[in-house]
């Protein structure tokens, strides 16, 4: 849908608003696969505490709940994406270029554009397909369409009448351009002005066949943008209503599968656990005596969360899964993760640096912010098995493995090293 304010569309967008809130959040969040792999998980008790039962007793389900449950989760982490990240967009499919589904969806479109050419160069021409084809563009062009755009809609109904159209055709008298033309201009009306460009070079196409074919590309970018409109249009209403809607869901969550939290019960166990013992430890005498029983008070609640969610940004993420209630944001919490190992290594490097160098190396103005830029460099693959080795050609003064110790500020006279600056 159009953002433009020129455009009629727009104007009357901004008089549409959501009266049914929780239709409208299942509609926003409907569609994706990201989350279904994230429902099924196999529970493993802790080693710490295997005398713990679990939460319930395991029970079998059927496939239509697993299904129905999956959509729940997919939902929810939908929406939860949406409100959390701001620069949230659909994005159009983009399959593999040696996939066998690319494969596949190209034999077949290509079948079918040859069926249809085939059926217009017949005398007298078959519609059939392409009376279906322009049925498909007409409800694609009334699903743009918001409740207040009664003339546009009337407009579209009116020429694209498939009564009307399927009379024509049966008469001789069916004219394919005129149709074409009104459907081009109308999707000039109803796009946004990123597909301007898109839908004038529609214009510049003559044959029937390539120009459908390049209107239905055309309609299906209007559709993620449609989409995205959608998504922007719902955001705020969503920020609004994101923690009951996530506390429903995961409620109904839940109650479908009881086992839902034994990640986390185990994550707060350990987070409370590692307080008692810092707590005992720093209770301990001097010489090492019984500080009294260790059936002392329980951590604060609040101190127990804050360490929990501390040691997220430690966790294994190859090795122990991670909590149910903080999965959808477990990719987050790895880029702080990793964005924390690498400030601690910087620091690590210019204080072993800094500690180690010449105070005529140390006071140089640049020497720090030289240093940072390539040890981030180094860090930027660090997650990696194998270093970028691009990255690594473009490193000042890491040429080999004694660039550093004979570069500008390594060994050697000053003049010896001014002479082997890397600028």
């Amino acid at each position: 849908m159009s953002e433009n304010p020129g455009k009629p569309n727009i104007n009357e967008a901004g008089k549409s608003k959501s009266n049914d809130s929780e239709q409208d959040l299942e509609d926003a969040v409907e569609g994706s696969d990201e989350a279904l792999q994230k429902t099924i998980k196999s529970v493993s008790p802790s080693t710490q505490r295997v005398q713990r039962p679990h939460s319930s007793p395991p029970r079998f389900v059927t496939v239509e709940e697993l299904l129905e449950t999956a959509k729940g989760v997919t939902n929810m982490a939908l929406a939860h994406e949406i409100v959390v990240n701001g620069d949230f967009r659909i994005k159009p499919v983009e399959l593999p270029e040696d996939s066998l589904e690319k494969r596949v969806k190209e034999i077949v479109h290509k079948a079918f554009w040859d069926c249809l050419s085939i059926q217009l160069s017949e005398e007298p021409p078959t519609y059939d397909h392409a009376i279906k084809l322009v049925g498909e563009i007409k409800e694609t062009l009334l699903s743009f369409l918001l409740p207040g755009h009664t003339r546009l809609r009337n407009q579209i109904t009116e020429v694209l009448d498939l009564d009307l159209i399927k009379q024509e055709a049966e008469n001789g008298a069916l004219d394919i351009s005129k149709l074409a033309e009104f459907i081009i201009g109308m999707m000039g009306t109803l796009c946004a002005p990123a597909r301007d460009e898109e839908v004038r070079k529609l214009k510049d196409i003559k044959e029937i066949v390539p120009l459908f074919r390049a209107i239905f590309s055309v309609l299906d970018l209007m559709k993620v943008d449609m989409a995205n409109f959608a998504v922007t249009s719902i955001r705020p209403h969503l920020m609004q209503q994101s923690v009951d809607y996530e506390r429903k869901k995961f409620q109904q969550l839940l109650e479908k599968q009881p086992n839902s939290l034994d990640f986390v019960t185990q994550w707060l166990e350990e987070a409370a656990d590692d307080l008692m013992n810092q707590k005992y430890k720093n209770a301990l005498p001097a010489g090492g005596g019984a500080a009294g029983s260790g059936d002392g008070p329980m951590p604060n609640p609040v101190a127990v969360q804050n360490y929990a969610y501390l040691k997220l940004l430690k966790w294994d993420h190859l090795q122990r899964p991670f909590p149910e209630t903080v999965l959808m944001d477990q990719a987050r919490f790895q880029e702080l993760q990793l964005q924390l190992e690498q400030l601690t290594i910087l620091g690590a490097v210019l204080l072993v640096t800094f500690s180690m160098a010449a105070p005529g190396i140390a006071s140089q103005a640049d020497f720090a912010e030289k240093l940072k830029m390539i040890v981030k460099v180094l860090l930027t693959d660090a997650h990696l098995p194998f270093p970028n080795p691009d990255l690594l050609r473009k490193l000042p003064c890491l040429g080999s493995s004694e660039a550093i110790a004979h570069g500008p500020w390594g060994i050697g006279s000053s003049s010896e090293r001014a002479g082997r600056s890397c600028y």
